[in-house]
């Protein structure tokens, strides 16, 4: 793993929606630090920069406090994200420390081209390891090559650098190797799929009519009990 990322902080004294506003519209993000005991401190972070160190959601991160001049190792527990134009909207970092390991969530990247005819599926984009903060890896690389119909990649199959160790069942399927699918097959399911929405369809369509029915009667028995 690479270095640890030096990110500046400042404090955060103003909260809600409107002081999140101005602080992105300054083109800094809001975040909180917290764990190993210590009171959560509520920071905003260099907009830029914090994007870009992300970019790999297990950096090492070294936030340095420019208000009180302390230095934290951190990584980002959760990312909130705008949902249209995917801006970072919020950080959430816990502490950590070398030679303690922690828990994370590393991506899966298959290589290498499959024998010809089959189809190759991640079942598990990610594997739960627990590593130093200093050696989590950025991606455990699964090499396809040649792999004929039938095959499988089971977590415990997944090479793991030195002092890494794997959390999620060994038997956890990462990736499955199928014959693919003829394009009649591949007809057929999507008559199938277009078959079931529609049944799923009519049926909501039923459910609100249905709804409908019962509010307009729930209003006339309370008309009648108005009259009476």
């Amino acid at each position: 793993m690479a270095d640890n990322i030096e990110l500046k902080a400042k404090n955060r004294d103003e909260f809600g929606k409107g002081a999140a506003r101005r602080v992105r519209r300054e083109s800094r993000i809001p975040a909180v630090l917290y764990g190993h005991g210590e009171a959560p401190a509520h920071l905003t972070l260099e907009g830029h920069a914090t994007m870009m160190a992300l970019k790999n959601p297990n950096a090492l991160l070294e936030i340095v406090n420019e208000d009180t001049g302390d230095k934290q190792l951190a990584i980002a527990r959760d990312v909130q994200r705008e949902p249209i134009r995917r801006f970072i909207e919020h950080v959430d970092l816990i502490i950590v420390k070398r030679g303690q390991k922690i828990e994370v969530d590393i991506p899966v990247v298959v290589e290498g081209e499959a024998a010809p005819g089959t189809l190759v599926s991640v079942d598990n984009q990610t594997l739960t390891v627990e590593a130093d903060p200093t050696q989590i890896p950025e991606s455990f690389e699964i090499s396809v090559e040649g792999r004929e119909v039938g095959e499988h990649v089971y977590a415990s199959e997944v090479a793991l650098p030195s002092g890494v160790t794997l959390v999620s069942d060994p038997e956890l399927l990462v990736v499955n190797v199928s014959a693919e699918l003829s394009e009649e097959q591949l007809e057929a399911e999507l008559e199938t799929d277009a078959v079931e929405e529609g049944a799923e369809a009519e049926s909501d369509e039923a459910a609100a009519e249905g709804e409908e029915g019962s509010e307009g009667d729930s209003e006339a028995s309370e008309g009648d009990s108005e009259q009476e």
